[in-house]
């Protein structure tokens, strides 16, 4: 339990972070999930419109730190290469 006024004031603050970096991570996963739909549907053209638009929000999770940049490179890589596979 926190005891001075400081100690207070960081748990105040880690609540906040951690319910703006839960909802970051919960957009993130959404915008994954519909490129996952598109290809697990064969459009390669809505799929790759859906990567295009994942790519930005998965760098800026990583500006943001709630993700590794080598995890969202890896991610990166993996879908782009499922996506050019769709005949």
């Amino acid at each position: 339990m926190a005891n001075t006024a400081q100690s207070k004031k960081r748990a105040r603050q880690n609540e906040r972070r951690a319910a703006v970096n839960k909802s970051r991570r919960s957009r993130i996963r959404t915008f994954l999930r519909k490129v996952e739909e598109a290809i697990s549907s064969g459009d390669k053209k809505a799929a790759s419109v859906a990567l295009t638009t994942v790519q930005p929000e998965l760098m800026r999770g990583v500006t943001k730190g709630i993700f590794h940049k080598n995890t969202v490179a890896r991610k990166m890589s993996r879908l782009s290469a499922r996506v050019k596979k769709i005949a």
